[in-house]
């Protein structure tokens, strides 16, 4: 295949309302890296880019929020990644989109995962948004904002100025949305069809913005993909003056405005050291959102507003979730099912198993019983309590679930992140996810399901069965595998027993796999 680059100071050039921007054009896919969308000042609420004479270039990544620890590489295989400058001048995005026309083609916007203290637009090498927005005629945005202590770290107690940076990255986040609707259909899209989506803690930041009122009008559906979590992104309440003080104790200041300054390393430090201890207290610590004026709370806590009660939502997770990046200790493939069923009841007891397997043969049927191990019910269990209370306001909630084996190992069940590559028709990019015969269905099958979603809040299309939404008494589920089918509450009566009766015994197994999770 012949592969065509172009880079003039005619073309990819387009006129926002901060200035005039330059990308590059890649077989007639024309792309923006960069564009600063907002600044702020530490803590503080981003504020609108000043003006700029010329055209600036937009060829180049930009800034990515400093971290609070640099990562470790590992599971490069099952999650690859790439790594990028690291500075507090992160408020950028980057742009793919099919022409820079007047036609209004969707628009997606992708929230990355990391939680709300790690990652960014480009961490995973599945983020690119090439493929997806050719292959889909769509126009892909990836935003970069504030994390971590710069992110979400309540500092109200201490004066006006300060009152929402508890919720200083999601307000970035509505800021890049707000320069969404000023300036993309001037990249070819279209601001009354923008949708939200998001992986892991992206697809917390979903619900999040659901649940802020500055957020209203600026998005027209959301994906949440593995994005559930219950405890693990629970709300970061109650003040962080405490915090906040020990911090400035810790690192020998008298005034909090002196937070704003000091560098980020010995900021990052002295969070880290105080944080342990504020937290075995039960006190504030920060990193996720604040319940305040600004942002309601969790859904599972307050209910979901009605003001975006009728907002399409795609709502699913992957098989295995953070219980498949390890490799088990047994061979599921030389295992009969008489073997598997005993492991079962090694591990929980024959009472408990009488009910667990009967169940995991009804909804699984084509796996064997020792899978119940690695099983997800973290997220699984919570975002079944989610699309209920969903769909019980409305007509426009999805269910999905992803249960395909991936090739490796012989056939490991899918973990976290690995529905990605998917999602962006990326898996060419991805390596592990190549098995013949079965990668370009699956591709097809979940990549065209998120166009149609992206089109009309609707994720029916040929290429899968008949989707239609859940209810409150009936989760209706799309379950993407070898042989992709639609279930009926299928796991309603499973996961929650498996959260009862395998949580306590895999609880020190899931400890061992925490070095190994991948965002």
């Amino acid at each position: 295949m012949e592969h065509q680059f172009i880079s003039n100071p005619e073309t990819a050039v387009v006129a926002t309302k901060q200035g005039k921007v330059r990308g590059y054009v890649y077989d007639n896919i024309s792309i923006f890296k960069g564009i600063p969308y907002a600044k702020a000042r530490r803590f503080h609420a981003p504020e609108p880019v000043e003006p700029w004479e010329g055209v600036l270039d937009a060829t180049s990544y930009g800034y990515v929020c400093p971290l609070l620890d640099l990562p470790k590489p590992n599971g490069e295989l099952l999650v690859p990644h790439r790594y990028w400058v690291m500075n507090e001048d992160c408020q950028n995005l980057n742009v793919w989109t099919p022409a820079c026309d007047g036609e209004k083609r969707p628009v997606l916007v992708w929230l990355h995962g990391g939680g709300y203290e790690a990652g960014s637009a480009i961490e995973q090498v599945a983020y690119e948004g090439e493929n997806m927005c050719r292959v889909g005629q769509v126009v892909v945005v990836s935003i970069n904002h504030r994390l971590n202590v710069l992110g979400y770290c309540d500092l109200s107690d201490f004066g006006e100025e300060y009152a929402n940076s508890g919720n200083a990255g999601t307000d970035d986040i509505i800021a890049a949305l707000k320069w969404v609707q000023e300036n993309i259909a001037a990249f070819g899209g279209d601001p009354g069809n923008v949708t939200v989506f998001g992986q892991s803690g992206g697809g917390a930041k979903v619900t999040t913005l659901l649940q802020t009122p500055a957020a209203d009008g600026l998005y027209h559906k959301g994906m949440n993909m593995s994005g559930v979590i219950g405890p693990i992104l629970a709300d970061a309440k109650g003040s962080g003056k405490e915090l906040a003080q020990a911090m400035m104790d810790e690192l020998g200041l008298k005034d909090v405005k002196e937070l704003e300054t000091i560098p980020y390393d010995a900021l990052a430090n002295a969070y880290k050291k105080v944080r342990p201890v504020l937290e075995k207290e039960g006190k504030y610590v920060g990193g996720r959102p604040h319940p305040n004026a600004f942002y309601l709370g969790t859904p599972d806590e307050v209910g979901f507003r009605k003001e975006t009660a009728q907002i399409p939502l795609l709502v699913g997770t992957v098989y295995g979730e953070f219980s498949s990046f390890r490799a088990p200790g047994y061979d599921k493939h030389k295992m009969t099912v008489e073997e598997g069923e005993r492991m079962i009841e090694e591990i929980v007891g024959k009472e408990a198993a009488g009910q667990l397997l009967p169940l995991y043969k009804e909804a699984y049927p084509e796996r064997n019983p020792v899978e119940l191990c690695t099983l997800d019910f973290l997220f699984r269990l919570p975002t079944q309590d989610y699309i209920r209370l969903r769909s019980a306001l409305n007509d426009c909630t999805y269910a999905y679930l992803f249960n395909y084996d991936l090739p490796l190992d012989g056939g490991r069940e899918p973990w976290h992140c690995s529905d990605i590559p998917y999602v962006f028709y990326n898996t060419e990019l991805v390596p592990i996810t190549q098995e013949a015969g079965v990668t370009e269905k699956l591709e097809k099958e979940i990549f065209d399901s998120v166009m149609a979603f992206a089109q009309s809040g609707n994720p029916e299309n040929p290429a899968v069965p008949k989707w239609p939404a859940s209810s409150g008494e009936e989760e209706r589920t799309m379950v993407f595998g070898k042989e992709t089918k639609l279930r009926r509450n299928f796991d309603a009566e499973l996961v929650p027993l498996a959260a009862k009766y395998l949580g306590p015994a895999l609880a020190k197994e899931a400890e061992k796999n925490k070095a190994n999770i991948q965002h």
